[in-house]
Parts: C-alpha cells; sequence; structure tokens
C-alpha cells in the first residue's frame, strides 16, 4: 500500500505533467544544461540518466522510478528560468536559503547529521562511494575529504567532511551555489541533499 507521503508525490507528478504538457520543454534544454534526442530531453540526476518526454518520465537503464525522482525532474523543468541567469560561484548551506526555513531540520536531519553518524571513521569508504557516484574529489586544506556531485547539470552539490579524531566528533556540510534557487523550489533543493545521502549510505549496507 503506497504511503501518504508517496500518494501527494504521485498527485504532484500527475499535475506537473500536466503543466509541462502546456510548454515547448525541448526549448528549455540548452539552459537546462541537458541533452535531446528522439522529441525527449535527457536528464541526468546525479549517477542516473532519464528520458523525459510528452508520455512522462522513464529511466535509461529501465529501472523504476520513485515518484521523489519524478517530482524532482518535472520541477527541474518547470522551475527553469527562460534564459541561462548568472551562475554564481558562491557556494550557501541549505539554511542560507530564503525559504529554507520550514524544512531546515528536515535537511539537516537527513544530510549532514546522517552522513557523520555513518561515514565517522570511516573516510576511505565515503570516497570511493562518492567516485563510484561520478563525485569529484576537491583539493583543500579546510576539509578531509571534499566531492562535487552534480544532482542536476545546473545545481552541483558540496560535500564537505571532517573526520572523528581524538578531540572532536565527525562534521560534514552539505553545500549548494546560491544559483540553484533557479532552477529547484527549496523541497526538491532538500530532496536532492536527500537523495545522495541514501546514495552514498546504499554501499555501507553492503560491507
Amino acid at each position: 500500500m503506497k504511503t501518504s507521503r508517496s500518494k501527494v508525490f504521485d498527485e504532484t507528478y500527475r499535475q506537473y505533467l500536466k503543466e509541462i504538457s502546456q510548454i515547448d520543454f525541448l526549448a528549455k534544454a540548452d539552459v537546462l544544461g541537458v541533452e535531446t534526442g528522439n522529441g525527449a530531453l535527457r536528464i541526468p540526476l546525479y549517477d542516473k540518466m532519464y528520458r523525459f518526454g510528452s508520455d512522462g518520465i522513464v529511466g535509461i537503464d529501465g529501472e523504476e522510478l520513485t515518484p521523489a525522482v519524478r517530482v524532482m525532474i518535472c520541477k527541474y523543468i518547470l522551475t527553469c528560468p527562460l534564459e541561462l541567469p548568472e551562475m554564481s560561484n558562491a557556494l550557501v548551506t541549505y539554511r542560507e536559503f530564503k525559504d529554507a526555513g520550514p524544512l531546515i531540520s528536515y535537511f539537516t536531519t537527513n544530510t549532514n547529521k546522517t552522513l557523520e553518524t555513518t561515514f565517522s571513521g570511516n573516510l576511505a569508504l565515503l570516497k570511493r562511494r562518492g567516485e563510484e557516484l561520478g563525485g569529484k574529489v576537491l583539493i583543500t586544506d579546510t576539509y578531509d575529504l571534499s566531492l562535487e556531485f552534480h544532482a542536476f547539470p545546473r545545481v552541483p552539490v558540496i560535500v564537505n567532511f571532517n573526520d572523528r579524531d581524538n578531540l572532536f566528533s565527525a562534521s560534514c556540510s552539505v553545500l549548494y551555489r546560491s544559483s540553484a534557487v533557479y532552477f529547484l523550489d527549496m523541497e526538491c533543493l532538500a530532496m536532492t541533499g536527500t537523495l545522495l545521502t541514501g546514495k552514498l549510505i546504499a554501499a555501507r549496507n553492503h560491507l
């Protein structure tokens, strides 16, 4: 039986499909940073590729899509501005976004704190799993490990991690470019963080 949250996502997805059907979504490809083919958009979401066409969304590898993934992809298309805005390189935490307030606790609990608990004392696993997901290791003197991912082409996500030592427990921060607000609302932006966290901890569950 579907949970009430899944039902809400399903209803939202159907509404979003209706809205997208009324626009020329293929014309958004350049601004979204995606490719087109056979009347569809090819949209990467982290390590997976999805096809968005007039019939909806399918995974290129044939995997079943979750309602949350469908909603995120639709919102990425719908929120897309008419022209590519100035893309700031300024990095901010989720709580620094103007409308993030109601979801800050949810985001922090399900990203930063979850990653700290999961990978404390196991930095090598975090690095390996991050690279498996397409993450790029950034050179830094500030953190034990800094990884750059792309939720969507215009929405990079930075994970900074310091492992525990004799004085401090592990600490983690998840950062976005401030320009992410041009492409996703606060709920979907939070979902990109929790989705990445889930992908990163999946490896530990199979050790």
